[in-house]
């Protein structure tokens, strides 16, 4: 929790004229009481109108400056709760932003998520709470109990009874809840992460009829998330009905002592009415204490799984001072790469040299490390052990966000963003030109894609690209990288939704370019990494074959399963 409220500078004149205005609410409060005595034991016992409605106008005018200045409190702790949330937020969104795939890949998808959301606003309103209560509360509790102390010290150590008794039922249960309302969080991320992955995946649901068994996985999860949230309301909810229970039992003690001190004369009835005032002010503000507490534990325990997040350390990602140019050379020297939390090696001794301008081709079955090997490059992951190395340096300690800068990578999954065509592509280079973009177009053969819309570059897409054909959204993804006109690309089975026509216009154009990049192609087909200067073949995370289609498929069985599987034709031909 220290490691947010950094994030409070800036706020300190909010921090403090928030809970001064509340406390001077509070000190009007407290005249209340005295007022209604007044008008009880002068007023009405002497039958005075004119006291009666004077006093009565002082008490409104009491209301007044009391509403006046709670309305100003909460200006001050708003602003300040809001602008806290806000720069936490952001706060969290760089952190995030910055954290290497492998952080993320621990950390999930759906933990973020909840952190950004559910867990900033608990704090936010753990902030607002406080900065309102957490001096009135008390305030007023101990001023109640002074000014009893005024009226009557015999009948005021009822209060001072009542009081410790009524804080070690607050502070028992806060200790009991906080850890209780951790689980709650922690099972809320598995809600949410069950959310997203049945939005973001629901046409396979429908495709596969799934809906009934993904409902009963969701009710298992909200079933688990609402048993942790009863328990803790349980014992929560325990902490009003004890504070009502001993303020009441005070009450009537009070009652009770006042009226025979009234029959001996040594009280007067308006005294009495005070103490029972500031015994029921006591029992209001307590309870306000107990729901503060409540929210309190609620936003530590949040604000405890924010500041783990803030805590990460990014440094390894950003590490590295070469920012040169690159030409595009690439070389691998007994390279592993590991996962985090993975039981072995992903990758083993890979080893390899790719001169500038070279076409290579990636291939292998499912699992062997083809994604892995080209994540390496751009440090999207780090190698375990060996040394990733472009044009002699070690990608470790060059800037990465020169190195990527330098990189267009084009993902498996290709992923667009609402906003027009041209928006999208920019995310390549933000000042590039309508030429630009027209000649990314060309050689990702989705020119013709962008000339059919209305509007051209300033077609709209929706979210995901879900308005496009799965080849349309991958043209553009390739595009997007070719915008940024890298010195190498990196196209990870970018193309597995092409026809093969459209795959070799793609690879032809790309071998034509001027700046021509470093390309490395993933993919699974045989004929997209056939006419590759450098082939190589992973299996089970290790390099078995290396060379070009010609010497692979004499020497390489991997590479010979693969492609004559494919090509069935030439396996005849061949026997």
């Amino acid at each position: 929790m220290k490691r947010i409220m950094e994030y409070m500078k800036g706020y300190g004149k909010e921090c403090i004229l928030g809970p001064l205005f509340k406390l001077l609410e509070a000190s009007f409060e407290l005249m209340i009481p005295l007022v209604v005595a007044q008008i009880v034991d002068k007023g009405i016992v002497g039958g005075d109108t004119g006291y009666i409605v004077k006093m009565c106008l002082l008490m409104v005018l009491l209301g007044v400056v009391g509403l006046i200045s709670a309305v100003t409190a909460q200006y001050f702790a708003a602003k300040a709760a809001v602008g806290f949330s806000t720069r936490l937020r952001s706060a969290l969104m760089r952190k995030l932003l910055g954290m290497s795939y492998s952080q993320v890949d621990t950390l999930g998808s759906s933990t973020m998520i909840t952190r950004m959301t559910s867990d900033v606003n608990q704090v936010q309103n753990g902030v607002n709470l406080t900065l309102r209560l957490l001096l009135r509360s008390p305030f007023v509790v101990f001023g109640a109990m002074i000014m009893a102390f005024t009226i009557d010290a015999e009948l005021a150590l009822i209060f001072a009874a009542v009081i410790p008794l009524l804080s070690l039922v607050v502070f028992g249960i806060m200790l009991i809840t906080m850890p209780m309302y951790k689980r709650v969080q922690a099972k809320l991320d598995g809600v949410t992460g069950a959310v997203r992955e049945n939005l973001s995946g629901v046409r396979v649901l429908r495709a596969f009829c799934k809906e009934s068994e993904e409902i009963h996985s969701f009710e298992e999860r909200t079933d688990a998330l609402v048993s942790s949230q009863l328990s803790a309301g349980r014992v929560s909810a325990l902490m009003n009905p004890l504070t009502y229970v001993l303020i009441n039992l005070a009450v009537v003690l009070l009652i009770h002592q006042g009226a025979l001190r009234v029959d001996s004369g040594v009280l007067t009835q308006g005294m009495v009415i005070a103490l029972y005032n500031y015994m029921s002010q006591i029992l209001v503000e307590l309870v306000k204490m107990a729901n503060l507490i409540i929210t309190m534990t609620k936003a530590v325990a949040c604000g405890d799984r924010i500041g783990a997040i803030l805590e990460t350390d990014t440094s390894d990602e950003l590490r590295g001072e070469d920012g040169r140019e690159i030409c595009g050379a690439v070389e691998f020297r007994d390279v592993y790469a590991k996962y985090a939390g993975a039981a072995g090696e992903s990758l083993e001794q890979i080893s390899f040299r790719v001169e500038p301008g070279q076409t290579v081709g990636v291939i292998g079955g499912t699992g062997a490390g083809k994604t892995s090997l080209v994540n390496l490059i751009p440090r999207l992951y780090d190698a375990s052990r060996g040394t990733v190395l472009v044009d002699g340096v070690d990608v470790q300690q060059m800037d990465v966000r020169r190195l990527r800068s330098q990189i267009g990578i084009v993902p498996q999954k290709a992923v667009l963003f609402r906003g027009t065509i041209r928006e999208n592509l920019r995310w390549g280079r933000a000042d590039a030109t309508d030429q630009d973009l027209w000649e990314a177009l060309e050689v990702a053969q989705a020119r013709e894609v962008v000339k059919d819309k209305p509007g051209e570059l300033d077609a709209m897409i929706e979210q995901g690209g879900s308005d496009l054909s799965g080849g349309q959204r991958q043209r553009l993804t390739i595009a997007r990288a070719l915008v940024r006109k890298p010195k190498i690309l990196i196209m990870d089975d970018s193309a597995s939704a092409l026809d093969h026509a459209t795959d070799a216009k793609l690879r032809m154009a790309i071998r034509d370019m001027h700046h021509r990049p470093t390309t490395f192609i993933v993919s699974q087909r045989a004929a997209s990494v056939r006419f590759a200067d450098m082939i190589l073949v992973l299996d089970d995370g290790m390099l078995v074959g290396k060379g070009s289609h010609e010497e692979l498929l004499a020497a390489c069985p991997v590479y010979q399963e693969i492609y004559y599987s494919q090509f069935p034709r030439e396996v005849r031909t061949d026997a």
